[in-house]
């Protein structure tokens, strides 16, 4: 039996094709099933609801989109965040803005959340140097299964949340579990803890 290569398809051909399929990412020209469940939606949904009450609260110009993929120039690379904090007016720089929802330029961006599935290993590693290099000043792994790499998450392996906070161009790492307090570097009076968001994938849908 003779496998085939996957085509390989450039940015724009994904963004023309599977723009709006929420289903997808691009990385290296290779597209990625992100095999999203019911349970990681429900994560995903419930920290986008916490993460907008304190934009709220705080009264900032930051919003977070219903869809956008980031796109990493000079690559054949489109991510598809789970969650993204955007800075409203900077998107006047952002040159695919007025077009459709992509971002180009880490200077956008203030927050990005990626739930962790079957594809872990682009959360905890490619991820974290792409968005390093983009700019990112936070990014946030989500790991409500516990299903990371020993070597990103420690032995025993259980539901881990990474904070990555840029400091310079390299991210600096933390981890939390259980009932700790996440420390935010964007939203710095946030009172949110790891168990809260594992509950979440086990709420009962409406």
């Amino acid at each position: 039996m003779v496998q085939l290569a996957p085509q390989l398809l450039t940015v724009d051909e994904f963004i023309n094709r599977y723009g709006d399929d929420e289903r997808y990412e691009l990385i290296d020209g290779e597209l990625i099933d992100m095999e999203p469940t019911g349970p990681h939606e429900q994560v995903v949904a419930f920290i986008g609801r916490k993460l907008n009450v304190e934009i709220d609260r705080q009264e900032t110009a930051y919003f977070i989109p219903h869809r956008c993929l980031i796109k990493l120039l000079g690559t054949e690379t489109a991510f598809r965040p789970d969650a993204i904090v955007l800075d409203q007016p900077r998107l006047v720089n952002e040159p695919l803005w007025q077009q459709e929802p992509v971002i180009t330029l880490g200077a956008s961006i203030k927050l990005v959340v990626e739930v962790v599935s079957s594809n872990w290993q682009n959360d905890y590693a490619r991820k974290v140097e792409d968005y390093a290099i983009l700019g990112v000043p936070e990014y946030w792994i989500v790991d409500y299964l516990g299903v990371g790499g020993r070597e990103y998450i420690g032995k025993p392996k259980q539901p881990t949340i990474t904070i990555c906070t840029l400091i310079e161009d390299e991210y600096q790492k933390r981890l939390f579990r259980n009932d700790e307090l996440l420390v935010s570097s964007i939203f710095s009076e946030l009172r949110l803890t790891a168990k809260q968001i594992f509950a979440a994938a086990h709420m009962a849908s409406s």
